[in-house]
């Protein structure tokens, strides 16, 4: 694989680790991780969350997150690295961040595993990535609202190599441009 990869699921379908296995399992790659864009505003951060109305400045933010992490993928890319995204895509978010990415190929991965998984990850993770959000409400969005595009992975019962290993088997149906 080379370009752009772009992983998304909701929060805690293990994104951030099977993105990092993937890019430490490429010859040359970077990983490209977006909420570090939404960290990067130390004063003035408005949290995307349920409700949060259409141009409000929580999606203006929301959507400079993505441009910046979409052109920090492209700048990679055009350096010669892989550049491995994560972030959470849903909706039709997923379509609009790959609009965003120039390079070619590139590359969409769905992380799906079952929403029991995910609550019982997020109960053991040091960090806390629900809040106002439900795992119900994100994992209904993924799978009723995402369109089916790239390669979509159940890794309900997936180790991350076994993930890492699906995700460079199934190269060809993950490319999307």
């Amino acid at each position: 694989m080379h370009g752009v990869v772009v992983v998304t699921g909701v929060m805690a379908s293990g994104k951030s680790t099977v993105a990092q296995a993937l890019a430490e399992r490429l010859p040359r790659a970077a990983h490209v991780r977006g909420d570090v864009f939404r960290r990067m505003i130390v004063s003035g951060r408005e949290e995307y969350v349920p409700g949060s109305a259409p141009g409000s400045e929580a999606e203006t933010q929301l959507r400079l997150r993505r441009s910046l992490s979409a052109a920090t993928a492209d700048a990679y890319a055009a350096a010669g690295f892989t550049a491995v995204v994560q972030d959470v895509l849903l909706g039709g978010d997923l379509t609009a961040y790959l609009a965003l990415v120039r390079t070619r190929p590139l590359y969409a991965v769905v992380l799906v595993p079952a929403p029991e998984v995910v609550a019982a990850r997020e109960a053991v993770r040091p960090k806390t990535g629900y809040g106002a959000w439900t795992v119900a409400r994100l994992d209904a969005a993924l799978r009723t609202e995402t369109p089916r595009t790239g390669l979509w992975l159940d890794t309900s019962e997936l180790t991350v190599t076994e993930t890492v290993d699906a995700i460079l088997a199934g190269a060809e149906r993950a490319r999307v441009a």
